[in-house]
């Protein structure tokens, strides 16, 4: 062995730097492994030109969890090194809908019909999502024997107390629609629109789902979960909060290495050694902590060590994905009629409805491109010149409903194709954006898998549907963590809680690997 840790951490997005800070700073000597020479997977900056930097594939920051805050010693810093941005709906008329948390409006200022309707409904949900959000701050259910047990029971109790707190009107309106579908739920309260397209767009980012599927609204309640609702376009693009939390980790004592990824998990007696990389090199440890995909981590450890039942869930894991990013670099900043400067700056969703956000999801189904894609885009130069030259402006964009596999492959066509088609929707609520495009790059789902490792690109790793969250994330059997040898545990998102930025995988699943006492 060429080198020794107490423990190896495999990746260096936000879950894995969050791991392996929480294990050094409980005196555990850690070594990230990164295997491309920047640090932040799913989560970082590209060059999309010379001098022009954007995010590569997330491009916001949603519920990022403050256990993971503190953690890393970041809580007083995503304040300084954010800016929260409202959302704003595109309406085909022209009467766009501004949502800044719960109050809703109309951009030119005038009040939105239904913004009452709006506060109350918003005010349930986050509720409803607090409640929720006490799950994801430890590992899923589980009633051990012993003092363990007894502290299982406590934190199962509290939860229980706080759904009997919210009242009998509130606790039995959560129980009725937590595994309801979100267009039932919107449109009991809202008439159809941009304002319901847009929670209904959100509901279903990154799943392979439309407003009509079953456990959506399970989904919007668990974007609201940790930071209540808010959305936040970090200084400096994802790159740098990927920096920070690596400068946290190296100063609670963590080596990272990029550039050389894991090969092999090495086992002996059915226990973890240590890992073998690409390069042949070797290092030794007790435990290994994976931010991969269940599949990855599998291969890399082998599948003959894992019992027939094992391996066949997590082959049949539902992990196709269903998003693409488009990046644009644009000679200058596009014009938006109806939305002033201070808007253009804002979260922009196209959205029009959630009938047509429906609609979007049909052609996937088939394998066929969304006609009129379900689109989430932010111009970040605008909160951040320093991202571009010469007043070049990026445009980020998140495409919702786009299958892994098109019939007829990812051909120059059909990649051609949905670009059109997504900059076809912008330019409709921007005249003359596609003149002003330089530069453009496409990732689609199978794009995704290629450059990291995703089972399907799909950007949770796994569908995030009621038979996969809490004991079932990613597999019966192969929750809480630990992965099937001892000293193997899964940290990425899929593990509980699940996807979007929030770094509480990795955090949960390094605790889980303390209380084990597998580095002891």
């Amino acid at each position: 062995m060429n080198q020794r840790f107490d423990a190896v951490v495999i990746g260096a997005g936000h879950n894995g730097l969050a791991a392996a800070t929480t294990l050094a700073r409980k005196g555990k000597s850690v070594c990230v492994v990164e295997r491309s020479h920047s640090l932040g997977g799913m989560a970082g900056n590209v060059a999309l030109k010379e001098g022009v930097e954007g995010p590569e594939l997330a491009h916001l920051l949603y519920n990022l969890h403050p256990g993971v805050l503190r953690e890393l010693g970041l809580s007083q810093d995503i304040e300084k090194s954010s800016v929260v941005l409202p959302s704003v709906s595109l309406s085909p008329d022209g009467r766009h809908v501004v949502l800044e948390g719960a109050r809703a409006r109309f951009a030119d200022g005038t009040p939105h019909p239904q913004a009452a309707t709006v506060a109350d409904f918003m005010a349930r949900l986050q509720r409803y999502a607090a409640l929720l959000a006490q799950l994801s701050a430890h590992p899923p259910p589980d009633l051990p024997g012993g003092m363990a047990g007894l502290a299982e029971m406590a934190r199962l109790g509290r939860l229980g107390l706080g759904l009997k707190r919210l009242g009998k009107a509130d606790m039995r309106e959560f129980l009725r629609i937590l595994l309801s579908n979100i267009a039932d739920v919107l449109l009991d309260e809202f008439e159809d629109g941009p304002l319901p397209g847009l929670l209904a767009a959100d509901a279903v980012r990154g799943a392979f789902a439309g407003p009509r599927s079953p456990g959506t609204v399970f989904s919007l309640m668990y974007r609201l979960g940790n930071d209540g609702g808010r959305v936040r376009l970090p200084l400096g693009g994802m790159g740098a909060l990927a920096a920070r939390m690596a400068e946290a980790a190296t100063a609670a004592g963590c080596t990272i290495s990029t550039g050389d990824g894991v090969a092999r998990v090495l086992l002996e007696n059915d226990k973890v050694s240590g890992v073998q990389l690409q390069s042949g090199a070797q290092i030794a440890c007790r435990a290994v902590l994976s931010s991969a995909g269940p599949m990855q981590t599998m291969a890399m450890a082998g599948a003959q060590h894992f019992d027939v039942e094992a391996v066949r869930r997590l082959r049949n894991l539902r992990c196709k994905g269903s998003a693409a990013k488009l990046n644009l670099v644009l000679r200058q900043a596009p014009e938006f009629p109806g939305l002033d400067h201070a808007l253009r700056r804002a979260r922009l969703v196209i959205a029009p409805s959630v009938a047509e956000v429906e609609r979007s999801f049909n052609p996937a189904k088939y394998d066929e491109l969304p006609a009129n894609p379900s689109v989430e885009f932010v111009l970040p130069t605008l909160s951040d010149p320093g991202l571009g030259q010469n007043g070049e402006q990026v445009l980020s964009a998140i495409v919702t409903h786009v299958p892994y596999a098109p019939k007829g492959g990812w051909s120059e066509a059909a990649r051609q194709e949905l670009t059109d088609r997504v900059v076809g929707a912008i330019e409709a609520h921007s005249p003359g954006l596609s003149g002003l495009i330089e530069h453009a790059t496409l990732l689609t789902p199978e794009d995704i898998e290629r450059r990291t490792g995703a089972a399907g690109g799909h950007w949770h790793h796994a569908e995030m549907g009621f038979d996969q969250i809490l004991t079932l994330r990613p597999a019966n059997g192969l929750a809480g963590y630990r992965f099937a040898i001892a000293g193997l545990y899964l940290c990425g998102a899929a593990a509980h809680p699940g996807g979007d930025v929030t770094g509480a995988p990795g955090r949960n699943a390094a605790l889980r690997a303390l209380g084990d006492g597998v580095m002891a």
